[in-house]
């Protein structure tokens, strides 16, 4: 199997899909509503409460720049939301290179679309193990599975997606994007990489610190019938 080896890139990328799915909501109701007003075209796919929480911010706005996940690639949520985006469309669009002829050619194959931009920051593991008496399901059931792997598809692909994961990053890249028409730059979509990075290196190692401490007669007592 041959590497993808890139050799042209865009220093400047129009944000034009953008795939939004948070935990920590703060901040959405200044940020979405600058992308919109930035570009009136953008669209918006998102899951869940984000979905939900997202159409009361843009109001009138929503049905023509909102789209859920579910709808976008055909597959509805499973229940609990156990599976929501991880789906071969919504990493073909995060991953998918410009002037690779082959992915656009995949792109019109599947119906899926680049996604420029993606905003997500995680289940909260880390303040759930903190709690007294948290069980075993309520911090298995706080392992992010697609969120991590949004975030480290969009960072791989910094050549073309920014991928954003704290709301404290929301101001400056308004900014940034306002100032250029609606795009971001290589260098803003490298630093977000390095932070995205960190930031599910970070999140993996409390996952592990936090079963490094438990014993197997801890995960076993967790549990009221094992079969």
């Amino acid at each position: 199997m041959s590497m993808n080896i890139v050799s042209k890139i865009d220093d400047l990328v129009k944000v034009n899909t953008v795939l939004i799915s948070v935990s920590d909501k703060t901040g959405l109701e200044t940020f979405v509503p600058s992308l919109v007003s930035i570009n009136p075209e953008i669209k918006i796919l998102s899951t869940g409460g984000t979905f939900n929480r997202l159409k009361e911010i843009l109001g009138r706005n929503a049905d023509a720049r909102l789209i859920t996940v579910s709808s976008y690639t055909g597959q509805p949520e499973t229940q609990g939301g156990l599976v929501k985006t991880l789906d071969f469309k919504i990493y073909l669009g995060l991953l998918t290179e410009t002037y690779n002829m082959d992915h656009q050619g995949d792109l019109g194959r599947t119906g899926a679309v680049p996604i420029d931009m993606v905003v997500v920051n995680l289940y909260p593991f880390e303040k759930t193990v903190a709690k007294r008496d948290v069980t075993m399901e309520q911090a298995r059931g706080n392992i992010d599975i697609g969120g991590p792997c949004m975030i480290r598809a969009g960072a791989k692909n910094f050549i073309r997606v920014a991928s954003v994961v704290d709301p404290d990053d929301y101001a400056p890249i308004i900014t940034e994007i306002d100032a250029l028409s609606g795009m971001t730059t290589l260098e803003m979509r490298s630093n977000l990489a390095r932070k995205a990075f960190a930031h599910t290196a970070q999140y993996d190692a409390g996952i592990a610190d936090y079963f490094a401490r438990c014993s197997f007669s801890e995960i076993q007592g967790s549990y009221e019938q094992i079969v």
